[in-house]
């Protein structure tokens, strides 16, 4: 039993738009053990898209195609997949009434073009889409050479909203009653900062060799990650073959993995803050409000997240943080004396438990012999006192990497400091 996904539209191509539906669908096949081995995007052709799907049906038992369902011309997936099959599209008068109820309901006329929407191939199964308009279907074409026994296709609009409803309320349980779904995958992505890929791959190397579970390493901006990919016949099973391997690599790792699954940085320090009962205030400078953006995209972050200020011009860090003038004079903006400043500034304005601060040159222009473009300092007040660190990250990082790059080093400092 194999699975692909097969997204369709030229505007995946051209890059206008992040495939999600792919990762989403990818996920949700994991979830049900089925396996899948392709991906394949296809722009809106409609011979291109009789190709793609008669050499899906030749190496998968099942194909699950998002987009291209809609009423315009370019919308073409339902009659390019029963072409590939040689059989005729039927109006499904049911499926015509819903549309016409849905587009009555919105206060908008019908247009004829929607009527093609109730167009199926003979045979097929109504994917029923309980908020657009855009049926999918359920279609097991008929047997012939060049294609694997069983073949069927799922098909799913492109609205990722609706692609996923669809999912829930008929796809998984069709697949569960069908039998395709075998056993079970249960994945665990663990987090690290402050490690390099290189490093961590070395430590578990003889981790990396096992077959179930697996563990394979991903990097991405300041962060790794591994990822523990379990199968058994049962979402228990799975887990208690996933969890000591979890275990020894947190064992091994020790405060370099600072969560797992969807816990990042900002998550992790306000879980902190939150059990010590303690709150937190930035000033940032080069980051113009990353770091503070950051927290605040954490639900519940104003239990230990106070606020921030945006202070990049030095009038604004003596007026609204107390930088004294001479420090700015002295040491210059991008200094570790007045990233402390700063930190006390903004806790001192707050009555935060802790003040972060961050100044430094982001680049691409500012940087000099002694302060290129990605120093960086940060400081930090807190209730035993107040210090400082040096950051290079080097110019050819980027501006944007740059300002990333240090909000996760911010956090992950601070972080540490409250363990």
């Amino acid at each position: 039993m194999s699975a692909e996904i097969l997204c369709i539209g030229t505007e995946l191509l051209l890059g206008n738009i992040t495939n999600g539906n792919a990762r989403w669908l990818a996920e949700q096949l994991a979830c049900l053990g089925i396996p899948h081995h392709r991906q394949e995007v296809v722009g809106d052709n409609r011979e291109r898209l009789i190709g793609a799907v008669r050499a899906a049906a030749s190496r998968c038992q099942l194909l699950i195609t998002t987009g291209g369902l809609g009423p315009t011309p370019d919308d073409l997936t339902t009659e390019a997949i029963a072409a590939a099959f040689g059989t005729r599209l039927v109006e499904r008068p049911e499926v015509w009434a819903d549309i016409q109820a849905k587009i009555s309901s919105r206060g908008r006329p019908g247009a004829a073009s929607n009527r093609k929407q109730a167009l199926l191939p003979e045979g097929a199964q109504l994917l029923a889409n309980p908020t657009g308009t855009a049926p999918g279907m359920i279609w097991s074409p008929p047997a012939a050479a060049g294609i694997q026994s069983g073949f069927t296709v799922l098909t799913f609009p492109g609205v990722p909203t609706e692609m996923k409803e669809m999912w829930r309320a008929t796809a998984a349980p069709w697949l569960k009653a069908s039998g395709m779904a075998q056993g079970v995958f249960v994945s665990r992505m663990l987090r690290f900062w402050g490690v390099s890929e290189s490093a961590l791959a070395e430590q578990m190397a003889d981790l990396l060799e096992l077959a179930n579970p697996t563990v394979a390493p991903y990097a991405s901006a300041g962060e790794v990650k591994l990822r523990i990919t379990a199968k058994a016949a049962s979402e228990l099973a799975a887990w208690s073959l996933l969890q000591p391997v979890e275990a020894e690599i947190k064992l091994r790792t020790g405060l370099d993995c600072f969560g797992a699954d969807a816990e990042n940085l900002a998550w992790v320090v306000l879980e902190q803050l939150r059990q010590r009962a303690e709150t937190l205030a930035v000033a940032e400078s080069c980051t113009g409000g990353g770091l503070g953006a950051a927290l605040a995209a954490v639900p519940g972050a104003s239990d230990g997240f106070l606020g921030g200020v945006i202070a990049y011009a030095n009038a604004i860090k003596q007026e609204l943080l107390g930088v004294p003038a001479e420090l700015l004079e002295r040491h210059g903006a991008v200094s570790a004396p007045v990233a402390i400043a700063m930190a006390e500034g903004v806790r001192r304005a707050t009555s935060a438990t802790w003040g972060v601060a961050v100044t430094g040159i982001a680049g691409p222009a500012g940087g000099g012999p002694d302060k290129p473009v990605g120093t960086v300092y940060f400081g930090l007040a807190g209730p035993k006192g107040s210090s400082s660190e040096l950051l290079r990250f080097g110019e050819r990082h980027g501006r944007q990497l740059i300002q990333a790059l240090t909000v996760g080093e911010s956090l992950n400092r601070l972080r540490l400091q409250l363990f």
